[in-house]
């Protein structure tokens, strides 16, 4: 179910929003609630995680609306509330191959010096 959600709502996310930059949102993971009342769906942004908030209040405020079109285009019994929430592991990837990146440089650094 968390996987029909999500296409759906990345789906509506690129037809609906009139925002580009909620459009460029990325969409990675929803998880449902094993009572399928609550989709929580992570939002992430190529440009970063002021983007990525900015998007996820964008989203938010047009959850009603979207869950509205989604029950539309599904037809499930159920459709769930849809929670959009800032996902940051995309930035901590970032911030981690940056560190890394530098060690290496450190290190390439001192061995060239001896």
């Amino acid at each position: 179910m968390g996987a029909l959600v999500l296409r759906e709502a990345a789906q509506w996310v690129l037809t609906e929003m009139d925002d580009a930059q909620t459009r460029a949102a990325a969409l990675p993971e929803a998880d449902v609630s094993p009572d399928l009342k609550q989709a929580r769906i992570y939002v992430t942004h190529y440009l970063g995680e002021e983007a990525a908030r900015a998007a996820v209040a964008r989203l938010n405020h047009a959850a009603r609306r979207m869950r509205r079109d989604l029950a539309a285009r599904l037809r499930l019994r159920i459709v769930p509330n849809l929670v959009f929430s800032y996902d940051p592991s995309v930035d901590q990837g970032f911030r981690i191959d940056a560190l890394l990146d530098r060690a290496r440089r450190e290190r390439g650094g001192e061995e060239g010096g001896s």
